[in-house]
């Protein structure tokens, strides 16, 4: 396996499949786990084939209040890693969010 493939597979030399925590993801601290938990996202395998705007909406709808768009862009970032991609700041998804989001 190839260095960038296996960067893939791997962060910190743990296998993405091996991630018990949603703490151990990339730009997720106690705080968005703490958010992810309450719209039932425990673990995090839960995120693969999981929507982030969708989990975005439903974060707002269940505390009634408008997050910041930045956990949005983490959302996006947490899911693309646990689908594959690469550990990327949360900020590297921000151009996808205002793309998608135009009016």
């Amino acid at each position: 396996m190839n260095m960038a493939a296996k960067s893939l597979t791997r962060l910190n030399g743990i296998a993405r499949s091996e991630f018990t925590k949603l703490e151990q993801l990339p730009n997720i601290g106690r705080s968005l786990a703490d958010d992810l938990r309450l719209i039932g996202v425990n673990t995090p395998s839960e995120l693969i084939g999981r929507d982030p705007y969708s989990l975005y909406d439903e974060l707002c709808r269940v505390t009634k209040q408008r997050h910041d768009p930045c956990v949005l862009d983490t959302f996006i970032a947490a899911v693309r890693f646990m689908e594959g991609g690469e550990a990327k700041p949360w900020w590297a998804f921000t151009a996808e969010r205002k793309q998608r989001l135009a009016p």
